[in-house]
């Protein structure tokens, strides 16, 4: 017999995995040619392994650790 804890978790898995089927259907994020906050071009390297990126690495940093000061 299952109690409301199994129906929970079965709640949460099938939502685990309509989450993930939909970012495989997603489509390809660009990311942009120059960084948006030095107007630097971004590597194509980092472009490629990073889709959807919009800085540069170091503004990137920048960005987190402001992101982490606010966080507190």
């Amino acid at each position: 017999m299952s109690d409301i804890a199994d129906f929970a978790n079965d709640l949460v898995q099938e939502r685990i995995d309509q989450a993930l089927a939909a970012r495989k259907i997603a489509p390809v994020r660009h990311s942009f040619l120059y960084c948006d906050g030095c107007n630097v071009p971004i590597p194509s390297e980092r472009r490629l392994a990073v889709q959807g990126c919009t800085h540069c690495v170091a503004c990137q940093r920048i960005e987190e650790a402001r992101d982490a000061r606010h966080a507190r």
